[in-house]
């Protein structure tokens, strides 16, 4: 059980997190492996399923799933959102390890796509991707309602473009050898990193049937549960790039600092940094507290929370 998890919420609704998510995770998998064609033309198939196959912590994933879950979503509907949304954040890993971009060379322990294909198929790669994740989500002859298919279609597309993931990333390429205040800081890490975090849990929430629509204190609660989740996130993520070493991270640790990036270790030094992420924490809870899902509805987005919080790569 994830230490990060209020014991208030453990009481409540105790269950193991790490066998619901190999479950689920085991799903996932399956799934991405069966609609990622490894016979795309010229090898791009093999460098798409290189980009997203067998590697990362899957998070935006099982957020998708859990949110589902507290729904009562629509089975099919939530596991093509799930993979989906893990295609749009491995195409930006591609883009955003490229030369032109944060020129890394390692990604999920292993070379980075453009390192082992060349930048011409990585770029390539991304873009099919990105197209493959929203073919997902609309699927011909399924029982996924119409409805249901293009509002997740709209959230997705909102989470990855200007508003959001892309908007993120071009604020933070223009911010390199600048300084940023808490705000600017938080502002662009809500769009580049907890945009699609965000999205992850709201596009679970879709998954619900909309003959029996989730009411909008349900839906504001998982909103605000997703946004404190997905600044979380990056909170953390800066924390282990300090204090962690490339082989526990699985990518280059002390870039940011490296390439004068500002961070939130840089703004609020490594204490404030690691008490601001515990108070997110705090916040995505509560938030649930109040969304009106039982604790067994919510107890895997909660379990989530901590362990997101609590990790160490």
């Amino acid at each position: 059980m994830d230490a990060g998890v209020s014991p208030v919420a453990l009481a409540a609704c105790p269950f193991e997190l790490g066998s619901w998510s190999r479950d689920q995770l085991e799903r996932v998998e399956r799934a991405l492996s069966a609609w990622v064609a490894a016979d795309a033309p010229a090898g791009l198939g093999e460098a798409m399923r290189y980009a997203v196959l067998d590697g990362g912590k899957r998070l935006r994933p099982l957020l998708v799933l859990a949110a589902s879950e507290a729904v009562n979503g629509h089975p099919d509907a939530a596991v093509r959102a799930a993979c989906a949304v893990e295609l749009i954040h491995a195409y930006s890993l591609v883009h955003d390890d490229m030369p032109c971009m944060d020129n890394d060379v390692l990604r999920r322990g292993k070379p980075t796509v453009h390192v082992q294909y060349g930048e011409a198929r990585a770029l390539l790669a991304g873009d099919a991707l990105q197209a493959l994740a929203f073919d997902l989500l609309t699927p011909e002859y399924s029982g996924i309602p119409a409805a249901t298919q293009a509002q997740l279609c709209r959230l997705l597309a909102r989470a990855a473009g200007f508003e959001g993931m892309a908007g993120g990333q071009a604020i933070d390429l223009a911010s390199v050898g600048h300084s940023l205040d808490e705000a600017q800081l938080r502002a662009m890490h809500r769009m580049k990193t907890g945009a699609l975090l965000q999205c992850s849990v709201m596009m679970g929430a879709a998954c619900a049937d909309p003959a029996v629509a989730v009411d909008s204190r349900t839906t504001a609660a998982l909103n605000d549960f997703g946004a404190a989740l997905g600044l979380a996130f990056q909170v953390v993520d800066d924390i282990l790039d300090v204090v962690a070493d490339s082989e526990t991270l699985g990518k280059t640790a002390g870039k940011d600092a490296a390439r004068d990036k500002p961070t939130y270790v840089s703004v609020l030094g490594l204490e404030r940094s690691r008490a601001h992420a515990r108070e997110l924490l705090a916040q995505a809870l509560e938030a649930l507290d109040r969304s009106g899902l039982s604790a067994e509805r919510t107890r895997v987005l909660r379990a989530l929370a901590g362990a997101v919080v609590n990790r160490s790569s």
